[in-house]
């Protein structure tokens, strides 16, 4: 149970150095997955009645970026790796994303 204490001040010290409060980013990232689905499901729907779906896809990337919106914005002194680790998730999530959408047309 102590390895929970220290990971927690671990994970607090960060959020301190950086100027990133880890509950508000863990609430935003969590409670984005719900937006993100909803968003991603109405826009499978539109596109398969061949209506657009710029809309919905806007907002279900909006969703999926919105916690490292929170980073980019509060965050002082991220070093450049993180910066290079998130695109990379950026980029994969994307192209998941994208199959997923053909997958279910």
């Amino acid at each position: 149970m102590q390895w929970l204490v220290s990971a927690q001040a671990w994970v607090m010290g960060l959020g301190a150095q950086y100027g990133v409060n880890p509950v508000v980013f863990g609430a935003i990232y969590v409670g984005a997955i719900p937006f993100f689905l909803l968003f991603s499901g109405l826009a499978v729907k539109r596109l398969r009645a061949g209506q657009s779906s710029v809309l919905p896809i806007l907002a279900a990337g909006l969703c999926f970026i919105s916690a490292y919106l929170y980073l980019a914005v509060v965050g002082r002194g991220i070093p450049l790796w993180v910066w290079g680790f998130l695109g990379l998730i950026i980029v994969y999530g994307a192209w998941n994303a994208v199959k997923s959408f053909r997958a279910r047309l």
